[in-house]
């Protein structure tokens, strides 16, 4: 369970967020084109990738490309609530705050050892004082600006970079402005929110749509328009929940292009209309 959610965003996208939860809890991380450093304040999460799990303990941190990972935070076991913070990394943003190169960070190394998607962080000194200075942010959000942002996302950056994991950090985010020849599921999981038709999500993976609603049964074992309906009503009701977001613009954000049907829809599962579900859980 969700009990605390804060944000900051930095043009028009959301670059910082602390979250509380209660266990037992799963959270689902944003499914686009970009990266998400994660840090535990406090409790522990679990991490699942390809059926693996990597726990995270208090203090450490993980760096997740979000394009090619399993995307979902889990604990069920703890008693304790956890607090996770987290920095996303946009490369519109990245590009624009470097205008001349991009840190090295960033650039694709020489030798490619692997396509690793996730690095857990050890304890890292520099990085829990930086955590500090967020969490500052947020009990004081009328002292944070465009600038502070732009400096904290940078100093991030620099830390990572000097970290014992530096190369395999950089590995990670490299990916972000490499050519990729994406998978099935990847063209999937990146589209999952978007207002894609079956027939042009078909002609994303070079199939026709009776090979790709094959396809898609065999890798989700279920329908392409009763998957995908499913997920964003799953991320609407998150929405709902942590978010003063207007329906209608939750709707859109969602993938629904039209308020009375995501507002059957979302009547038809859970049983209860969003203005509802809203106030009930208020």
């Amino acid at each position: 369970m969700i009990n605390d959610y804060k944000k900051h965003d930095l043009y028009g996208m959301t670059l910082i967020q602390k979250i509380e939860l209660t266990p037992p809890f799963k959270f689902d991380f944003p499914i686009t084109e970009q990266a998400c450093f994660l840090y535990v304040k406090e409790g522990e999460i679990d991490y699942y990738i390809d059926n693996e799990n990597v726990n995270v303990s208090t203090n450490y941190s993980l760096l997740v490309n979000c394009m090619d990972s399993g995307k979902q935070l889990h604990n069920s076991n703890s008693n304790n609530n956890c607090e996770i913070v987290i920095v996303t990394f946009y490369p519109k943003i990245l590009k624009k705050i470097y205008e001349k190169e991009l840190p090295l960070l960033f650039q694709r190394p020489e030798s490619l050892i692997s396509n690793k998607s996730s690095e857990r962080i050890n304890n890292d000194f520099l990085i829990q004082k930086y955590i500090e200075g967020l969490l500052f942010y947020f009990e004081n959000p009328s002292l944070i600006n465009e600038d502070i942002l732009v400096l904290k996302l940078k100093e991030i950056i620099l830390l990572l970079s000097q970290t014992q994991n530096s190369e395999s950090i950089q590995l990670i985010l490299s990916q972000l402005f490499s050519p990729t020849t994406y998978s099935f599921r990847q063209i999937i999981e990146a589209n999952l929110f978007s207002q894609l038709t079956i027939e042009e999500l078909a002609q994303q993976n070079n199939l026709s749509v009776s090979s790709f609603k094959r396809e898609f049964s065999k890798i989700y074992h279920d329908t392409p328009a009763n998957y995908i309906k499913t997920k964003k009503l799953m991320k609407a009701a998150e929405m709902l929940q942590v978010s003063d977001q207007r329906i209608t613009e939750i709707a859109f954000d969602c993938g629904f292009n039209d308020l009375a049907n995501f507002t059957k829809s979302f009547t038809s599962k859970y049983g209860i209309s969003p203005t509802n579900y809203r106030q009930k859980l208020k």
